[in-house]
């Protein structure tokens, strides 16, 4: 009787629920933020320092998730297409929805959900129930007067401490005051991460050593340009990648003529990117593989499509030159490259742009889904949104061309010199390896190395050192350091 009892309440309470969010009014951009506040602090990458693979999948999420919701508020915006995210999330809930979801010893759990509603609220409780995170502050958020605040997603609003003790959720902000307490110096952390880093880089050197002679091997047995990782997997994972690409090659050693000449990045899918590399997904099965090697005559035709596209596009604009840039971009199969540079053209033939043909020569831009206005890298490219308004982006490139062209004469001098201070520090400190993370600027690297320069570090000698945005000891010995560590 009892159990029919509740069952009966929570039958009510879900109708009341609904009814709710049927009659709700939208949600405004500040609402939403504050709303989605829990997910952010439980997916914030600053708090996945140790742990680099689940960070760069969170922030890579985050940057896809950002898009979708500025997209959602753009007045008249109707098309949307449904965007599959993953994120680490800390709190180890027990998950009731059909999402997929594992778990992990570390402390956090991955959750897999697709978005395809068009509204903010429906977005953000789909986020929260994803990812078993508690809807109820939606309704008080949703209950106040309307008021637009204009902002971008993903920054920090103070929330009352009893919002926590209610709720059980860490406070964040104590979290990391916390750190900042206990701000560590690059010295002190190198003294004690010194053990460890030595004890993980001695184990890893015979795995070190085989994916170099897999890698050499199999680049001159297939006669490739490259092989490449799109993540940052560990040595071991790496090296099984390279037995199951041998393995294909003994097996079926026909298949695998059409990628001589080719790059092949191993990632999270299979297929051609937009730069031309050949893709294998590593969760893929070898008869995957063969069937992208079988396509790839397939792939080298809209490879010149998309080739002939750029050119057409360029023409229309003043012969700026269309390029894609992988450490800056999200990875985009060749098919979706071209569907967007053929949906943008369309645009354009449309347009009464009025471009003299080689005005703008010299330049460059790149083409985002996920962007309203167009604006100007610091590195001299243009960042030009599919949905943009032409007529404002002809008077936004021309008013910025010269100083693109500056931007792009400074990137060309930042790129001789963090390569010069790149070959000092790991001569000075007799480093095996010095690079740095996709997400570090020319400026930030070139900062780094400088200052490092000025210091003593004999712990570095015969180490792998990243330059990324923590501290973190990875599971083969490469030491991580942030490019603005404290002296």
């Amino acid at each position: 009787m009892f159990c029919h009892l509740g069952a009966v309440r929570r039958l009510c309470l879900e109708k009341i629920l609904l009814q709710w969010v049927l009659q709700a009014r939208p949600l405004s951009g500040a609402e939403a933020v504050n709303a989605l506040r829990p997910f952010y602090f439980a997916v914030h990458p600053d708090f996945f320092g140790q742990h680099p693979r689940e960070r760069e999948i969170n922030e890579n999420s985050l940057k896809r998730l950002n898009g979708y919701l500025e997209n959602l508020q753009k007045p008249g915006f109707k098309s949307f297409k449904p965007t599959q995210l993953t994120f680490y999330v800390r709190e180890r809930e027990q998950n009731s929805s059909g999402v997929q979801e594992s778990f992990s010893a570390a402390g956090f759990r991955a959750v897999s959900f697709t978005l395809h509603t068009r509204d903010l609220l429906s977005t953000v409780l789909d986020i929260l129930n994803s990812c078993s995170l508690s809807t109820e502050h939606v309704q008080s958020v949703n209950s106040q007067p309307h008021k637009e605040v204009k902002g971008t997603f993903y920054r920090p609003i103070k929330w009352d401490k009893t919002y926590y003790s209610f709720t059980g959720f860490k406070d964040p902000e104590e979290e990391l005051k916390q750190a900042q307490r206990m701000e560590i110096t690059l010295i002190s952390w190198l003294d004690s991460s010194e053990k460890s880093a030595i004890k993980k880089l001695r184990k890893s050197l015979p795995l070190r050593e085989e994916l170099n002679r897999l890698k050499d091997e199999l680049t001159h047995q297939l006669q490739l340009s490259d092989i490449r990782w799109q993540r940052s997997w560990g040595i071991a994972h790496r090296c099984s990648q390279l037995h199951s690409l041998g393995r294909l090659a003994q097996r079926s050693p026909e298949v695998l003529r059409n990628i001589k000449g080719h790059t092949v990045v191993f990632s999270d899918c299979s297929g051609m990117s937009a730069t031309g590399h050949v893709m294998l997904g590593t969760m893929d099965v070898h008869h995957h593989w063969i069937k992208i090697f079988e396509r790839l005559p397939s792939y080298y035709k809209l490879q010149k499509k998309m080739l002939l596209l750029e050119g057409r596009i360029s023409h229309l604009l003043g012969g700026i030159q269309i390029t894609y840039i992988e450490e800056l971009q999200p990875l985009l199969t060749l098919e979706e490259y071209y569907a967007t540079l053929d949906a943008f053209y369309n645009r354009l033939l449309n347009s009464k742009l009025s471009l003299h043909p080689r005005s703008l020569r010299g330049l460059q831009m790149i083409l985002e889904s996920d962007r309203y206005a167009p604006n100007l890298h610091e590195l001299g490219h243009f960042n030009i949104p599919t949905t943009c308004d032409l007529a404002t982006l002809q008077w936004f490139i021309i008013s910025k061309a010269q100083q693109a062209r500056e931007n792009l004469k400074r990137k060309e001098e930042l790129t001789v010199m963090e390569k010069e201070l790149i070959s000092a520090s790991t001569e000075k400190f007799s480093l095996k390896q010095l690079y740095k993370e996709p997400s570090i600027s020319h400026a930030q690297m070139i900062d780094c190395c400088k200052r490092l320069l000025e210091e003593s570090l004999p712990y570095l000698q015969g180490m792998h050192l990243c330059i990324s945005h923590f501290y973190s000891v990875l599971q083969d010995g490469d030491l991580c350091i942030p490019w603005n560590w404290k002296s």
